[in-house]
């Protein structure tokens, strides 16, 4: 991985104060913290990522030295580092996960070099850069985890926010808590076996479309019976997406009038299986469905905690949307965290679009229950 030669200490704009002098020691401190950081995620790491990782610690190194020199000896004793990257190292000492690698993307998004007339700038460029290394190491991990964490994420939440709108909507019209606890409950069964009959069906119907598109080897069968001049040969093959040069060339290798492989560029060979099964990729679907199932239904039944314990009336519907405030702030964040992106609005915005959908059917309960009394 080619690094930056060591960055020229910043020129001085003016006689350091006091303030600056604090500055970089949370700077140093900060540097020395996000190095320890990319080597203990290099620790769980191998190959590339394990040389991308030391890079970066090693660029951050440099960083360091730069602050140090600057401070000469006003260094005075180690300081903390900031909070989160204190939060960031216990997380990389001891999960490693794609978590750290968001938080890290985030952390490095942030540096305040570009604005600091004492970093360089070839200090401020690196940082940009690191987001991007950091940025293309989370994709890796994001990747890997998107499948399954979409699914998590989308039943639980779908269970949250639809049993508390049903149980809200119920609780409006006027009816029991023994009615609204029934309702929930019938709610989260519905909902959840919905969720897994569909999730079921999608997977199952997929796998067969797959399966349906597959090319077959029915050349290899039929090509010795083929008319030499009169064939289809070259069409199947265009109608794989070769183009003409590469559907005859194949039609002339499955004919044999090539027993070598003339051109490797040509030689699609579109019978041969993937080496990864695109079934195996998608999943089982009755996987996929009990998935599904737990998924919703471990959302649903929050709304539902405060009735099943016994509470009645606008205390059980507080604290069931306390509970599912709570659930759904923490499905946020964390989705916050893996894109990269605010924590804390990505909870927010999550919040305000479950307890939305809640109030309106909270509305819609309270009118039908007006107008059947």
């Amino acid at each position: 991985m080619p690094t930056t030669p060591p960055s020229e200490p910043a020129r001085m704009p003016h006689q350091p104060t006091p303030a600056d002098l604090r500055r970089w020691r949370q700077y140093l401190a900060d540097e020395r913290a996000e190095a320890s950081i990319y080597r203990a995620l290099a620790e769980r790491r191998e190959g590339e990522e394990r040389e991308i990782l030391l890079g970066l610690a090693d660029a951050e190194g440099r960083h360091e030295a730069h602050w140090r020199a600057l401070l000469g000896e006003q260094a005075g004793k180690p300081r903390h580092a900031s909070l989160s990257s204190q939060l960031l190292g216990f997380l990389a000492r001891h999960f490693g996960s794609v978590f750290v690698l968001a938080m890290a993307q985030r952390a490095e998004s942030r540096s305040p070099y570009s604005t600091d007339p004492f970093a360089t700038p070839a200090m401020a460029a690196d940082e940009r850069i690191h987001e991007e290394v950091v940025r293309g190491l989370a994709v890796r991990g994001r990747t890997r985890l998107s499948g399954s964490f979409r699914a998590a994420v989308f039943g639980a939440n779908d269970g949250l926010v639809s049993n508390l709108s049903l149980v809200t909507g119920m609780a409006a019209s006027g009816v029991s808590s023994h009615v609204v606890l029934l309702s929930g409950v019938a709610g989260l069964l519905a909902g959840a076996l919905s969720m897994g009959a569909g999730e079921y069906i999608s997977v199952r119907s997929q796998r067969e479309l797959l399966s349906a598109s597959r090319p077959t080897q029915v050349t290899l069968t039929a090509a010795p019976a083929l008319d030499l001049d009169q064939n289809e040969l070259v069409l199947v093959y265009k109608a794989r997406g070769m183009s003409q040069a590469a559907a005859e060339h194949r039609a002339a290798e499955r004919l044999g009038y090539f027993t070598c492989d003339c051109d490797p560029s040509l030689s699609l060979q579109p019978e041969r299986a993937d080496e990864e099964d695109e079934h195996e990729a998608i999943g089982s679907a009755w996987q996929a469905a009990v998935s599904s199932f737990c998924f919703f239904a471990s959302g649903a039944i929050v709304p539902i905690v405060p009735f099943l314990f016994g509470m009645v009336g606008i205390s059980a519907l507080t604290v069931a949307a306390a509970l599912v405030g709570l659930v759904l702030l923490g499905t946020g964040a964390v989705v916050g965290l893996l894109a990269g992106a605010s924590p804390l609005w990505r909870a927010i915005r999550q919040l305000l679009i479950g307890f939305g959908a809640a109030a309106v059917t909270y509305v819609l309960g309270w009118v039908f229950g007006a107008a059947v009394g």
